[in-house]
């Protein structure tokens, strides 16, 4: 981890095709698929808080990739994805999720 800053959120993603990686295609609306992107990224922090996790430790970052489409990557501490698979586990109380 890069440590004190919020570049700690990006680790690891620099070899991701796409605006990260700094490839941007001319004519390509990035920042339509950004914007999808980021309304998702809230929709999960706001989930993530409400689960009792810090946005400092685990938190869903808004992206789009090399076509533009919007992408929501989440960037966490080891420790924290042991907590939310965990999480995530646990069986519920309806039918296992089944449409």
């Amino acid at each position: 981890m890069t440590g004190a800053g919020e570049d700690w959120l990006r680790d690891g993603l620099a070899d991701m095709a796409g605006v990260d990686s700094g490839l941007w295609v001319p004519g390509v609306d990035y920042v339509a698929g950004w914007r999808v992107a980021r309304e998702a990224a809230d929709r999960m922090n706001r989930a993530l808080l409400g689960a009792g996790f810090e946005l400092s430790d685990v938190r869903a970052v808004a992206s789009t990739n090399e076509d533009g489409r919007g992408v929501v990557r989440l960037a966490c501490w080891p420790d924290d994805v042991d907590r939310l698979v965990r999480l995530l586990e646990m069986p519920g109380d309806d039918d296992g999720g089944a449409a």
